[in-house]
């Protein structure tokens, strides 16, 4: 049976649950004192601990073991995306991911854009809820909402796409992807890139790139990008 991950990133540092894990754990589960948890750190750590204080506010654990779990794979994947008009298909996008194995979410600003600005709180919440879901050791990382032509600049040690709907030849991405190389895919708003955006990323190194036959959201495109880097490399 799967124990209940209980996200600590400061344990070695502060024996203290923070304080959404303490309710959840003394509140919720009914955790008591001399009772034996996991936690995780987001940064590929486990630890098995007892509860010493079963208090929902302040939860004290001492560390029984630590337990490094290397990353199953040998690649980074960064997704770059313009936040749609509805947050919850935001939200299911993180969610997704981060479930299948995502290190790197990229918030942008495109010049057809419907969404200026997000609430990172939110969706770091959910990074963790899924982090913990699918029992994994990593939280990935999320940036601050930047403009596109920020991001196209920024380096970058691995294989760039852009993937458009404009009517020009493009390799589909398993094509282009070399297996086991790390991957940054843009994937734009609603109402695509502007074709100087798409200009401006070739100019920068990325690669133009199709996802398939059917015109696909922007959330559905970016989780789609996502499960292929995957696939191919199984």
């Amino acid at each position: 049976m799967e124990k209940t991950i209980f996200y600590t990133p400061d344990i070695l540092t502060n024996s203290e649950l923070p304080t959404e894990e303490a309710q959840h754990c003394i509140k919720v589960l009914r955790k008591k004192e001399g009772d034996e948890i996991l936690l995780a750190d987001g940064k590929g750590n486990f630890y098995d601990a007892e509860i010493v204080q079963a208090n929902p506010k302040h939860c004290i654990v001492n560390i029984i073991k630590s337990v490094y779990q290397k990353k199953n794979r040998d690649f980074n994947l960064q997704i770059a995306f313009a936040p749609t008009k509805n947050m919850d298909r935001v939200e299911w996008f993180a969610e997704k991911a981060t479930e299948i194995g995502i290190d790197h979410f990229s918030p942008i600003l495109c010049q057809h854009s419907e969404r200026k600005e997000i609430k990172l709180q939110r969706i770091e919440k959910i990074l963790v809820s899924a982090m913990k879901q699918s029992q994994k050791a990593y939280l990935p990382q999320l940036d601050e909402i930047q403009s596109f032509s920020q991001l196209i600049k920024q380096e970058f040690d691995g294989q760039k796409f852009i993937a458009h709907c404009y009517p020009q030849e493009k390799p589909i991405l398993k094509e282009v992807y070399k297996k086991g190389m790390n991957a940054l895919i843009l994937i734009g708003p609603e109402g695509d890139f502007s074709e100087k955006e798409v200009e401006e990323a070739i100019r920068s190194g990325f690669q133009p790139i199709s996802l398939g036959e059917s015109r696909l959201r922007t959330e559905t495109a970016a989780l789609a990008a996502c499960h292929a880097i995957h696939v191919l490399n199984w």
